[in-house]
């Protein structure tokens, strides 16, 4: 991860140095692929009302900038709650870049997936679904949620939650997508 500090109007202290490096050492430890380059801007500005200092740190990843602002009269706590706002920022870009990943797969977070009835036997109580990945899986009519098997037809999209059943993969539960 490139680093960079700047200080305007003001000397950059050794402290503030120390700290913005083990926080740079921090973000290195849980975000080394995804932060690419690092800006921390400090200034003296000479407004009374929005305190003595203002901080910038500016975050560079895949796609994206990230930007925390600060001001305060105190640069030490400016410069732990900016990281913190800093990591939870990257930490929900990861969160909704692995859903999104998993959401082209055609399963969610919570395990759903995506499907069409292939097949349907209302008098034997059981059908087929054809996943996103083209495999059949098997559900019964008890796995039905908020619809009878009766109101089923082939290439119906359903969602459903896949477990592995004694003869192959096996819906646990299935729903008409809207």
């Amino acid at each position: 991860m490139d680093l960079k500090v700047e200080a305007r109007n003001v000397e950059l202290r050794k402290g503030w140095q120390r700290k913005i490096d083990e926080e740079k050492e921090k973000l290195t430890r849980h975000f080394a692929t995804f932060v690419l380059h690092l800006r921390v801007s400090i200034e003296a500005t000479a407004h009374h009302k929005e305190g003595g200092y203002s901080l910038k740190i500016v975050a560079s990843v895949p796609n994206d900038t990230v930007v925390v602002a600060k001001k305060g009269e105190n640069i030490m706590p400016l410069l732990v709650e900016a990281f913190d706002v800093l990591s939870l920022q990257l930490k929900e870009m990861q969160r909704k870049k692995r859903q999104n990943q998993k959401s082209a797969d055609g399963s969610f977070d919570d395990g759903t997936r995506r499907g069409v009835i292939r097949k349907v036997s209302p008098y034997e109580s059981y059908g087929f679904i054809v996943g996103q990945d083209e495999r059949d899986i098997y559900f019964h009519e008890n796995a039905l949620k908020d619809i009878s098997i009766d109101s089923l037809t082939e290439g119906d999209e359903v969602m459903y939650g896949e477990s592995q059943g004694d003869k192959g993969p096996q819906a646990s539960w299935v729903r008409i997508s809207r």
